[in-house]
Order: structure tokens, then C-alpha cells, then sequence
């Protein structure tokens, strides 16, 4: 009795306990039930805002060479010679370019692929004609992806339907990963008893999952191998499969597995890998190509084609054979994707961004108007300003001299910085930024945030205030370069010396400005007043405040290159002041437009005084402290710039523009010590080596209406005529010109160059020049 008694208690708490089971289980069932379909059901990846260059748009006189627009398409992964029936290549005959654009959704709508054939002639584009030889007045090349703002994990994807995706990649995915992937209830129970036998024999949780296992691995759960885990997982996937289509489950996988690593980017889906790997959508894919993607999936790392190609061929054929094995693919088509290459795209790797600098400035432009989360998930297009020639121009030149400068030691110890800021300037538009000598750092971003005295760099808002009273100043007017003294209640005395420590007596106007005299300089910025000539700061475009110390004038004022730029782009724009920006348009995922960023245009000056200061700062390049830019770049150019350094050698500067182009470079140490550094010998080499790679357009000057052109000599500064040695011809504010004559000069000789400025002015009011 007392034994049937245990045997019907064992029972009872038996029954009780597997009931408590049972209702856990169920709970447990329950709980993974609604998450699944709750996420499921409102799934939706993470798409970063994708970041693009501008795109390159060929026509006739456009000022460049075959090379360069090679190398822009092998960066976007064209590849040469012709592929029928497959956009994304070029073939160079003699001075003929063709291309087979890819189709492109551009901000303005969509671009389908095409051919071109663009004629070079001179280191300029002569023709561009379509496949049927048609003159084209513009073809626009798709633009270079430049970097994303991502989301947590740095996560990159590329979204497609499975219809977009090649027949013969699902079937060699499901022969090799999943072949009863349509048959089965999200396991399959031969995986499970040879995953079990891994464990049993101390190999721990291996194999044995389905595609419908895998997704629910990567979509709801952590990688780690535990049994929990994979019981978990197996009761994820039977309800994934309960509540969902085959087909839709299979999308989602092709969306989300890991499939590589560019660098810190993550490349996630068929999709992107397409992109990544072969430079083309992935509806292009060969059945090669869609074996090696397949084949990666086992092991992205192991099977990277770049880092180990053999073992990724073997990894890929061994698709192949799956694939042939279970009737997806003929003999002949597997022999002929057997035989193929790897066929990878050669691009470099670009991480999240080639060009973190550029980009950290598109990212703080772009978060005016929207949310971070946005920004990160909302899969945005960002068309950005970025010049890929221009970029990279600016990468190349400021690391070599750099390293040049170090291993030197011609300006000290090494560890020198820089940083350079390539603009339109006219439009205002940002072409390239670089924040370090290593273009690709991520860290402190000199452009942006390296405030630094910017020296002699000021100087021409000095000048601009005084030639904007041409009653008073004209380019010869006399300036006194003598030692000067500046005295203010309750501070030391501030005498300014020259960068050649003398003194040069009276000089004309232009002429301190070229040789950059401090001491004239300063003499002439306290007449005008401080605060006038921080007013003029003020309408060029420095909104940082600045204090009214005569100290000023010569620099003692803290900007970033960036600042600067802003700066000069008004000098540079003829007195109108552009906004600098980093982005012309911004779309949804699917093309829809959001916000343009149009060109914006604030007249700050008239346009008389601005011409006399870019002759003068012409001046500068052709004759004065930044002559040796001639090593670079031939006179006729026309560059007008100017240097800077500033006390104890610690900065170098230079800031100049040509015909289409501005550009700011700094040189120096991080950590502001002393150095042997000048704008002149530092800063210009780089500035100079940069735009000699860009073949910049000459500048040349428009003469308003109230300039006329006289004739000077410059030992006197009065009107002379083409008798008089040396003379040389002025700009002048329409009556500031001098009366008197020089001694050289004769009655008849004036009146005959008065005419003949007379004449040439008729003319070019006629001919709008």
C-alpha cells in the first residue's frame, strides 16, 4: 500500500510538472510568436543615406583628359572593353572614348543606360555623339557613391525583390545552403541529428540550419552557439514558416545575410555584394558570378576573393558542381562558368567613406534639416559637390609634400599636418576637402575645426576698405612702410616688423599688398580704423567674432581653413557673397525629390573696388610673395592669392583662384610649436602642385563699367604714355586717376593713350566685355 502510494504521488507530480512544462513551453511559444510576427510583419531594414560626387557631365570645351575620364570610370567600376548586352564598360581607339553608361536615378528623374562616344582633341573634350552618331550637347555620367551615413554596426545594404534577382542564383543558393528549402517546415531533420552528433562528439553546434534557420539567426537573435539559442532558433523558423510565404522569407534573406567587409562598412544582401564585388546590379550577375556570391555566404572571411582568391575559385566551383549536380545548370553552361575568372571589380576599397572629411562636412550641412535617425535609416540620396579630381588631387599632393617636408626636416622635426579646401568660385560649391595628411583619418577634422592665426591672409580686407574710397586710395597711392608704433591705454606697445626685418619707406598701395609689409600695412589699417576693417571681415563672409586690437590687421585672429575659404570666395566671386555648401540635392530611396540646394547669392560689395583687389592680389602672384607659384603654373594663368605666416613661423598659409577654382591649404604642427614654416615656401608648393594637376581655366577679369585703364610710371606714380620706360597699365576707379604727369611723359603722348582708353572702352561696353 505505502509503495502504490509513492508510485501515485511520483504520478501526480509528474503530471503536474509536465503540465507546468507544457504551459511554459506554450508561453515560451507564445512569446516567440508574437515577435515574430511583429517584426516580421513590420520589417524594415536600415538604410543609410547613401552619399554621392558630383556627377561628370562631358561637352564640348570641356577641359579634360581621356586619362581622367578613365580613371573616373574605372572608380565607379566600369571595366574595359565591350560586354554585349551589359552597360558598365569603356573602349578607348585613338583619341575615341565609348562608353556604355549604366542606367542612373538622378535627382531630376531617370537616366536609362546608353552608349556614348566622346572625342578628345587638345586636352579637351571636342565631340559627344550617342550610339546612332548624334551629336549629344551633354552626356551625364552616373555619379561616384562617395560614403554613407549608417546605422548602428555600420551596416550598408542595397534592397532588391526577388524578382530583380537571377534565377540561377536562388538555385545555386538553395542546391548548395538549403535543397529541400520548399519542402521542408523551417528544419530539416537531417541538419538537426548531424548538428546533434557534432555536439554529442564535442564539436560543439555546427550546421545543420536552413535558409529559414540562418535568417532567423541574422534577423532576431545574437551569433552565439548555445543550445538555447538553437532551440530558440528552431522554434523562430517553424513559426517564420507557419505565418509566411516561401518567397517572402527568401527575400528577406537575400536582403539581410553578411556577405563581406569593406573596410568598417559591413556589405549586407546580394545587392550591395553585386555592387561591391562585381561593379554591376545584381539582375547582371553571370552564373559564375552568382556562384562565387553564394559560395561567400559559408564564410565571408574565408572566402574573401580579394584576400584569398584560390580558395575562393575552389569555394565557387564547388557551387558549381552543387548547382549542376542537382539539375540547375547544363554541362555546358557549368563548363563555361567554370572556366570563367573570379572576374572581382579591382576598385579599392572604400570603407564607409573614401573621404571622411568631405563627408563630415556633408553630414553637419545635412543635419540642419533632418534627424539623425533619418539620416541613418531612411535609405536618403545625397547628390554632394564633391569634384573626384579635385579630391583626389588634393589627397595626393598634401600627403607626398608632407612626407617630402618630413624627411627633409627643412621645416623641423616631423609630424607636420595640413589641411586644403577646393571650392567653385563662382557657385560657391565645395569640390574637395582634406582634414589631415592621411585622407582617409576619421578623427580631428583640420578643415572644419583647426582654428589657426591666420597671418597675412587678412591683409586684403585692409586693402579692400581703403580701395572701396578711391577718393582717397587708388593701387599707386604712396604708403608709408616706416616703423611704426601702435600705443593703447593699459596695454604694451605694438610695433610690427616686416618678415625681412626692414623697413622700405614710402610705397605704392599694390606694392605693400604684393611684398606684404606688415608695417605699411598696419599703418594703413589703423588710419582706416579697425572697426571698418572688421566691418569689411564681416561682409566677406567671417561670422566668427573677432576683437578690435590693431593686432588684428596683421592676422591675430583664430580660423579654419574652411573660414577662410569663405572668405576669399567673395574676393574671389567679384563682391558677392555664395554660401559655401557641400550638397546640391537630396531624394528618398526610390528617387523622389526632397530639397534642392540652390545657388544663393548676396552682393556685398560693388564690383569697382573688387576688381582693383584681385589686380593687386594678381600682383602678389605675378611679383611679390607668392611669384615662385610660377614653378607650377605658367603667368598667363592670371592667379591672384595671397600668403600667409604667422609669428614664430607656426602656420603657413596660402589662399588663391584661378579662372573656375579657389583652394586654401594649411601647414603646420598640431601641437602649435615653433617652426621654419612660410606661406611662400610650405603652403604655395602645395597649392601650386594641386592646381597644375587640374589645368585651371586662366583668370581673367571682366573691367566694369567704372574702371578705366591708365598708364603709370612706376618710379613716380603719375600718368605716363608709351614713351616713358617701363610703364606699366593700372586699373583705376573711374576719375581717381592721376592729373599730373610724369617727367617723362609729353602732352601728345597722353592725349593719344587717353584716346585710345577712350576707344577700347567704347568697344568693350559694345561687346559687353
Amino acid at each position: 500500500m505505502f509503495r502504490n502510494k509513492r508510485r501515485s504521488n511520483f504520478w501526480r507530480i509528474f503530471r503536474y510538472a509536465f503540465l507546468v512544462l507544457a504551459l511554459l513551453a506554450a508561453g515560451f511559444t507564445l512569446y516567440l510568436d508574437f515577435r515574430v510576427r511583429g517584426e516580421f510583419e513590420g520589417r524594415r531594414f536600415a538604410l543609410p543615406a547613401r552619399i554621392y560626387a558630383r556627377p561628370l557631365e562631358l561637352h564640348a570645351g570641356l577641359r579634360i583628359a581621356p586619362a581622367e575620364v578613365i580613371a573616373e570610370l574605372r572608380e565607379a567600376g566600369y571595366r574595359e572593353g565591350p560586354r554585349d548586352g551589359d552597360p558598365g564598360w569603356f573602349a578607348k581607339e585613338g583619341d575615341t572614348l565609348e562608353v556604355a553608361v549604366r542606367p542612373f536615378v538622378f535627382w531630376d528623374g531617370v537616366q536609362p543606360a546608353k552608349r556614348i562616344r566622346v572625342g578628345f582633341e587638345d586636352g579637351k573634350v571636342a565631340t559627344v555623339r550617342d550610339a546612332q552618331n548624334r551629336e549629344l550637347p551633354l552626356a551625364r555620367l552616373e555619379p561616384l557613391p562617395i560614403g554613407g551615413i549608417y546605422p548602428a554596426g555600420n551596416e550598408d545594404r542595397v534592397l532588391v525583390r526577388l524578382s530583380d534577382v537571377p534565377r540561377h542564383l536562388v538555385q545555386a543558393l538553395i542546391a548548395t545552403e538549403d535543397h529541400n528549402f520548399y519542402t521542408h517546415h523551417g528544419f530539416d531533420l537531417r541538419g538537426i541529428a548531424r548538428a546533434v552528433w557534432s555536439f554529442l562528439r564535442g564539436r560543439g553546434l555546427q550546421g545543420g540550419s536552413t535558409l529559414t534557420q540562418q535568417l532567423v539567426k541574422n534577423f532576431f537573435l545574437t551569433p552565439e552557439r548555445t543550445l538555447q539559442r538553437k532551440i530558440t532558433e528552431l522554434f523562430m523558423a517553424v513559426l517564420l514558416e507557419l505565418h509566411y510565404g516561401k518567397n517572402e522569407i527568401l527575400e528577406t534573406y537575400l536582403n539581410e545575410i553578411y556577405l563581406g567587409q569593406d573596410r568598417d562598412r559591413a556589405i549586407h544582401g546580394v545587392g550591395l555584394a553585386s555592387l561591391y564585388y562585381f561593379g554591376k546590379p545584381v539582375e547582371h550577375l553571370t552564373l559564375a558570378e552568382s556562384a562565387l556570391l553564394v559560395g561567400i555566404v559559408k564564410g565571408p572571411r574565408v572566402y574573401d576573393p580579394y584576400r584569398h582568391p584560390q580558395r575562393a575559385l575552389e569555394r565557387r566551383n564547388l557551387v558549381l558542381r552543387e548547382t549542376r549536380a542537382r539539375g540547375y545548370a547544363t554541362l555546358q553552361q557549368y563548363a563555361v562558368a567554370r572556366g570563367a575568372p573570379l572576374g572581382i571589380n579591382p576598385r579599392a576599397s572604400m570603407g564607409t567613406s573614401p573621404h571622411p572629411a568631405f563627408l563630415d562636412l556633408v553630414h553637419r550641412q545635412l543635419r540642419r534639416e533632418y534627424d539623425e535617425a533619418d539620416l541613418r535609416s531612411e535609405g536618403l540620396r545625397i547628390f554632394s559637390t564633391l569634384d573626384p579630381r579635385a579630391q583626389s588631387a588634393a589627397e595626393r599632393v598634401l600627403e607626398s609634400r608632407l612626407a617630402q617636408f618630413d624627411k627633409s626636416r627643412r621645416f623641423g622635426e616631423p609630424g607636420l599636418e595640413g589641411a586644403v579646401v577646393i571650392t567653385d568660385s563662382q557657385t560657391g560649391e565645395v569640390q574637395a576637402l582634406v582634414g589631415a595628411r592621411d585622407s582617409r583619418y576619421r578623427g580631428f577634422n583640420r578643415a572644419l575645426d583647426a582654428l589657426r592665426p591666420v597671418g597675412s591672409l587678412l591683409k586684403p580686407a585692409i586693402y579692400l576698405t581703403a580701395l572701396s574710397q578711391p577718393s582717397r586710395y587708388t593701387l599707386v597711392t604712396p604708403v608709408n612702410d616706416g616703423p611704426f608704433v601702435w600705443k593703447s591705454r593699459g596695454a604694451p606697445d605694438w610695433q610690427p616688423s616686416n618678415y625681412d626685418g626692414k623697413f622700405h619707406g614710402e610705397v605704392p598701395l599694390r606694392t605693400a599688398l604684393a611684398q606684404s609689409y606688415n608695417a605699411a600695412t598696419a599703418r594703413l589699417g589703423t588710419d582706416l580704423g579697425v572697426e571698418n576693417v572688421l566691418a569689411t571681415l564681416k561682409r566677406l563672409g567671417v561670422e566668427r567674432e573677432m576683437q578690435p586690437f590693431a593686432s588684428t590687421l596683421l592676422g591675430a585672429v583664430d580660423l579654419s581653413p574652411f573660414e577662410v575659404a569663405q572668405l576669399y570666395q567673395t574676393i574671389a566671386s567679384g563682391g558677392f557673397r555664395t554660401p559655401l555648401r557641400a550638397i546640391r540635392e537630396v531624394t528618398t530611396q526610390d528617387g523622389k525629390p526632397l530639397r534642392r540646394y540652390p545657388l544663393a547669392v548676396e552682393q556685398t560689395f560693388p564690383p569697382e573696388p573688387m576688381y582693383l583687389l584681385t589686380t593687386a592680389m594678381q600682383g602678389v602672384v605675378r611679383e611679390g610673395t607668392a611669384r615662385s607659384l610660377a614653378n607650377w603654373l605658367p603667368p598667363e594663368t592670371a592667379v591672384a592669392g595671397k600668403t600667409g605666416t604667422t609669428d614664430s613661423q607656426r602656420d603657413a598659409w596660402f589662399a588663391g583662384f584661378t579662372g573656375a577654382r579657389l583652394a586654401v591649404v594649411w601647414i603646420g604642427y598640431d601641437d602649435n610649436r615653433a617652426a621654419r614654416l612660410s606661406g611662400a615656401a610650405a603652403a604655395l608648393p602645395v597649392w601650386g602642385e594641386i592646381m597644375a594637376a587640374l589645368a585651371p581655366d586662366p583668370l581673367v577679369l571682366p573691367r566694369p563699367e567704372g574702371i578705366e585703364n591708365v598708364l603709370i610710371d612706376p618710379q613716380s606714380g603719375l600718368r605716363a604714355d608709351v614713351g616713358c620706360p617701363g610703364a606699366i597699365e593700372l586699373p583705376f576707379a573711374q576719375g581717381s586717376a592721376p592729373v599730373a604727369r610724369a617727367s617723362c611723359a609729353t602732352t601728345v603722348g597722353v592725349a593719344v593713350e587717353e584716346a585710345k582708353q577712350r576707344a577700347k572702352g567704347f568697344w568693350d561696353r559694345l561687346f559687353g566685355k
